[in-house]
């Protein structure tokens, strides 16, 4: 059963995302053009609209208030007042004017003085201006298919002067106006529709040279950075899609090099291990070949200790090969508590050291067995270069854990180096291990926020130094929360 959409996601299978799977299947040119034309016809649209709009209610305004100015000039004429009949009025006067003239008595009279044309129909409007109710009336009246703009005035005594002009004229401009600006608004769209295709396609220039410099990445592994040009948001792409491709390279190279130094690491204890399990299996298959039982036991301790070696190696292996951001809980860890369980378990490792222990009560935020193995890695480090009978002090204040030993030391142009995997000096290559405790106990303190570094102890040998950021007491860390680390 499916469960409901994400937000702002529309259900897999319904119209709207139909609509937009077939959005996002158009090339980013195409969807360039077809917006540019859109918001250009949309803009073309309303500026033709709000122009023939604003040019009708102007023209309409003027026709009105010419009328107005006509109407009451003529009201005031003497040729036409109180004329009994229409034959008093001179006719070529009224025709040869595009006006067409009236007048509404009180008790709804109507006298046109030119009778040759039709009038359009009256009604209670000019009426009101005949008996005084209004000083005038303006309107549009449709008579015999024709719209009339139709003015009333006050004449005289229960009268009112009435004057129809044809909007025909008027209609005629505006169907003019219409097409041209009809035809204006086609050409601006088709204009918009090619400077759209211009603009997209030069300005996705850069981005096609990106893509396809991207692909060749793709199929041929060359990680090779990208050329820059210019400072636009197209450049600052291909500087990121750079560092990226730094990164990776930076990565594979790890890879590689853990690959190699792991095999070469394991190499070792597998081949002597073969050769220690051959032994003993020719010994067990040619009765001439009895190993006496001294010999036995050391080559089942020697089998032993190669086996407990190579898991050593592998869990290191894993614990550095591990590049993912830390999983697993992470709390309030003591770590002075953790430096005494370290310190239990490397005294069973070497009998023969002395550990002297100074701690204070430091709390951090973190991993408890990635901090245990780091602690003890330090420690163990410091019991293996011991001399014999030697004295391993440690001391942890304020964060800072170190571990001096008096040993031989650490050569000042190795210190830069211990940290790193499979690391082995000169002097440490015939001694057990693999190179990877000090670069175990490196990665732990990044993880953690903090550092580790190598120095000279006071008694001349190595002095390890690890720093963690945390608190004295376990309720300051309650309000950071967890520590993130990767």
């Amino acid at each position: 059963m499916s469960g409901p959409a994400p937000f702002g996601h529309a259900p897999f299978g319904t119209r709207t995302w139909e609509e937009r799977r077939w959005h996002y299947r158009r090339s980013l040119a195409s969807r360039v053009i077809l917006l540019t034309t859109m918001a250009v016809g949309l803009a073309v649209a309303f500026v033709a609209l709000g122009a023939y709009v604003t040019v009708r209610m102007q023209m309409t305004e003027t026709l009105d208030q010419s009328l107005l100015d006509r109407a009451h000039k003529s009201a005031a004429s003497p040729t036409l007042i109180r004329f009994p009949s229409g034959n008093e009025i001179p006719v070529w006067a009224l025709v040869a004017s595009d006006l067409r003239i009236a007048l509404v008595s009180s008790d709804e009279t109507v006298y046109q003085p030119d009778r040759m044309t039709r009038f359009p129909q009256l009604g209670a409007q000019e009426l009101a201006v005949a008996k005084g109710q209004a000083s005038s009336s303006i309107r549009t009246v449709s008579s015999g298919g024709t719209d009339y703009r139709v003015v009333s005035v006050p004449y005289a005594d229960g009268q009112s002067l009435v004057l129809a002009q044809s909007l025909a004229p008027q209609e005629r401009v505006l169907e003019k106006l219409g097409a041209v600006m009809l035809l204006f608004g086609l050409a601006g769209v088709i204009a918009a529709a090619m400077a759209g295709w211009g603009v997209a396609r030069n300005g996705l220039r850069p981005v096609r040279r990106l893509t396809t410099a991207v692909e060749e990445i793709a199929r041929t592994e060359k990680l090779d950075p990208l050329p820059v040009e210019g400072d636009d948001e197209i450049a600052r792409l291909a500087y990121a899609f750079n560092q990226m491709l730094v990164a990776l390279d930076a990565s594979r190279d790890r890879q590689r090099r853990l690959v190699v130094d792991a095999g070469h690491e394991l190499r070792t204890p597998l081949t002597s291990l073969r050769t220690n399990l051959d032994l003993l299996s020719q010994a067990d298959g040619d009765p001439a070949m009895t190993l006496p039982p001294e010999a036995r036991a050391e080559l089942l301790d020697d089998v032993r200790a190669q086996i407990e070696e190579l898991t050593t190696l592998i869990g290191d292996l894993v614990e550095l090969a591990r590049d993912e951001p830390l999983t697993h809980v992470v709390e309030s860890v003591d770590i002075a508590e953790v430096l005494d369980q370290a310190l239990a378990r490397v005294r069973r490792r070497a009998p023969g050291i002395a550990f002297e222990v100074d701690t204070d009560p430091w709390w951090v935020v973190g991993e408890p067995a990635g901090l245990e193995r780091a602690i003890t890695n330090l420690l163990d480090n410091a019991a293996k270069w011991s001399p014999p009978h030697g004295t391993v002090r440690t001391r942890l204040a304020d964060g800072v854990l170190t571990v001096d030993d008096e040993g031989p030391g650490i050569a000042e142009e190795d210190r830069p180096h211990v940290f790193e995997r499979f690391y082995r000096s000169p002097e440490s290559r015939s001694m057990p291990g693999s190179g990877l405790g000090l670069s175990i106990v490196h990665q732990v303190a990044e993880r953690h926020a903090g550092s580790v570094e190598a120095g000279v102890s006071p008694a001349g040998g190595a002095r390890l130094t690890l720093r963690l950021p945390g608190s004295r007491e376990p309720h300051a860390l309650s309000a950071a929360g967890p520590a993130t680390t990767a």
